[in-house]
């Protein structure tokens, strides 16, 4: 794929949820190829940008307002769902608890909640070899018969990035990727991330929080309240200043090994 080729594009998008406005006129351009954090506090607007771009919720219909998905407005959603990889909390928390690890993998291939009823027979035995090898391939291979009531908020978040990952997709989504996580698994899973990238990737974050946010990642957009704050690069975007305008408090900010950490800013009197 082209770096050069646009993989996302709102234009004069307006956009609602739950019949509120979030984001009016919204203008946001992704390349192909660009490794990008979309930051901002909870209620700025993430949640719905990642639903536009999943074909969730649509643009208010109006001349010369649209949203693009690799240059066209109208997808299948199954297909789409195949080029774009989307791993999300609210995608874990819908998925039955008894499920083992090998179906929630195997139901990429569905694009579907499941592999339950007549889901079950549309899976070929190339799917459940390929989803085996994948599992191995990101260290996962021993929840196959594992179900989620019994695997760690971690294992399940894997898991679901491996059923993000069973069309092999240009680029994945990973929305507030380490919520509920431990240190351990937070660890775990940002440094698959990293690899992930390294491998070819194309990775947009949606988070709330920098220490998320991989070295690789070049550039941030920041958002609050349906605006876009800010977007370049990640060393001009990231700055006290601009993390101020975007949560709307006094923060202090370190970087240490190209993550950017952030800690309680008391204020000079």
């Amino acid at each position: 794929m082209s770096s050069n080729k646009t993989l996302i594009d709102f234009h004069n998008a307006t956009l609602y949820r739950n019949k509120k406005k979030v984001f009016d006129n919204l203008n946001l351009r992704i390349r192909a190829k660009d490794q990008v954090a979309i930051l901002g506090p909870n209620g700025s607007g993430k949640t719905t940008l990642l639903k536009a771009i999943n074909r969730e919720i649509y643009p208010v219909f109006e001349d010369g307002a649209w949203i693009k998905i690799l240059g066209k407005e109208t997808w299948n959603v199954w297909d789409l769902r195949s080029k774009l990889g989307i791993v999300s909390n609210e995608l874990q928390i819908i998925y039955n608890k008894n499920i083992t690890g090998i179906n929630v993998v195997l139901s990429g291939y569905l694009s579907s909640i499941g592999t339950h009823g007549l889901l079950a027979k549309q899976i070929t035995k190339i799917n459940e070899s390929s989803a085996e090898t994948l599992m191995k391939n990101i260290g996962i291979e021993h929840l196959s018969n594992i179900p989620l009531k019994k695997m760690s908020t971690g294992e399940q978040r894997r898991c679901l990035l491996a059923r993000a990952l069973v069309h092999s997709p240009d680029t994945l989504i990973l929305d507030e990727p380490t919520t509920g996580l431990d240190l351990l698994a937070r660890c775990e899973y940002l440094d698959l991330i990293n690899r992930l990238i390294l491998k070819g990737r194309n990775i947009i974050l949606v988070t709330h929080r920098l220490d998320e946010i991989p070295p690789e990642i070049n550039r941030i957009v920041m958002i609050r309240n349906g605006t876009i704050i800010i977007d370049g690069p990640k060393k001009d975007v990231i700055n006290e200043k601009n993390l101020q305008l975007t949560f709307g408090i006094s923060i202090g900010l370190k970087v240490l090994n190209n993550y950017y950490l952030t800690y309680p800013k008391k204020n000079n009197k």
